[in-house]
């Protein structure tokens, strides 16, 4: 498999493991049976002077012997695999092939069980660890296991801060449900999948962070607070161009922590108790004026009282008072006629 170049999954069968369990166990005890009949040949060839039975004796023991070593030798070639479960097979760092069905299997003992790593990945992990002053949570020697899990497993991301479009430092977090898809790419096209995952996806967020405000956009423009699944789709397929290199698939992408800065926070509140006192305030004038309009034209229909310019407006600023003042009011009761 040339450098740089995309792995491409190969997917192969391996020997049913039930078969080769029995074959090997069976060798166990024919090897023995070979030293016993060896022994036994040479102590009768010793008796007899005979020298072609000694050496026929000692090459069943030698036989018998490399028969055990054969037989220990291949019961490290089972495996298992679960339902969502692969394994790579490498063979002195060759790659020969992915075995994606479920069962019990056989395959050569040779095959690598574990993919050594550089460390890199680790080794920032560590250093990211040693900031904080707690201890790294990887070994810098690790090396991966061939065997793959092909479930979905979930990424819970650390609150970011970052800077939406007009500037405003906010805290976000996402949440990602991603699985392996393509086993040669994630074995052998990154160091470490789990590490690029979660790498990739706080890169993708802080660029979707910077595309869009936190709120109050432009005309018909999309936010972070506003249009949920539109950013949702948005953070899914720019974390899945990114994830395609390790053959990973993103089944989910969603927003799950967004707040302002705490150094902001109480400006922008004050703001949105301000936005909502206009807005409530704007619908009450607009419910008190329709109620006046309602009751001038009613009396005027129904001529219940004439009233003329001056009255209407005298009416129209005591009704709307009473409608639009936030505390009760208390009225006055004129006990004279309507012009005194």
């Amino acid at each position: 498999m040339e450098n740089n170049k995309p792995s491409v999954e190969r997917v192969v069968t391996a020997k049913s493991g039930w078969l080769m369990l029995v074959f090997n166990l069976g060798l166990i005890p024919l090897g023995v049976a070979m030293v016993i009949v060896g022994i036994i040949m040479i102590v009768v060839g010793e008796d007899g002077d005979a020298p072609g039975l000694i050496l026929l004796g000692i090459l069943l023991i030698i036989g018998g012997a490399l028969t055990e070593v054969a037989a220990a030798i291949s019961l490290f070639g089972h495996f298992t695999l679960q339902p969502n479960e692969a394994r790579v097979l490498l063979l002195f760092g060759e790659y020969r092939g992915t075995v994606r069905r479920s069962g019990f299997y056989w395959a050569n003992p040779f095959y690598s069980r574990k993919r050594g790593g550089s460390g890199i990945g680790n080794i920032q992990v560590a250093a990211a660890a040693a900031k904080t002053g707690q201890p790294p949570t990887v070994n810098l020697h690790s090396r991966f296991s061939t065997k793959i899990s092909l479930r979905a497993q979930t990424l819970n991301g650390d609150q970011l801060k970052v800077n939406d479009k007009r500037g405003n430092p906010i805290e976000i977090a996402a949440m990602v449900i991603w699985r392996v898809e393509e086993t040669a790419k994630a074995v052998f096209d990154v160091e470490d999948y789990v590490s690029y995952v979660a790498t990739q996806s706080e890169s993708a967020l802080r660029h979707l962070a910077t595309d869009y405000p936190y709120d109050h956009g432009e005309e018909d423009e999309p936010t972070l607070r506003g249009s949920v699944d539109e950013v949702s789709e948005a953070l899914k397929k720019e974390l899945q161009v990114r994830l395609d290199r390790a053959g990973l698939v993103v089944e989910e992408a969603r927003i799950t922590h967004l707040a302002y800065a705490p150094e902001i926070a109480e400006a922008m509140l004050r703001r949105q108790q301000a936005e909502a006192i206009i807005a409530a305030r704007k619908l009450i004038v607009q419910g008190a004026v329709s109620m006046v309009e309602i009751a001038l034209r009613e009396l005027g229909e129904r001529k219940v009282v004439e009233l003329d310019d001056e009255r209407k407006a005298a009416m129209v600023s005591n009704l709307l008072v009473v409608l639009c003042s936030e505390s009760e009011t208390s009225p006055v009761i004129n006990a004279g006629t309507l012009y005194q």
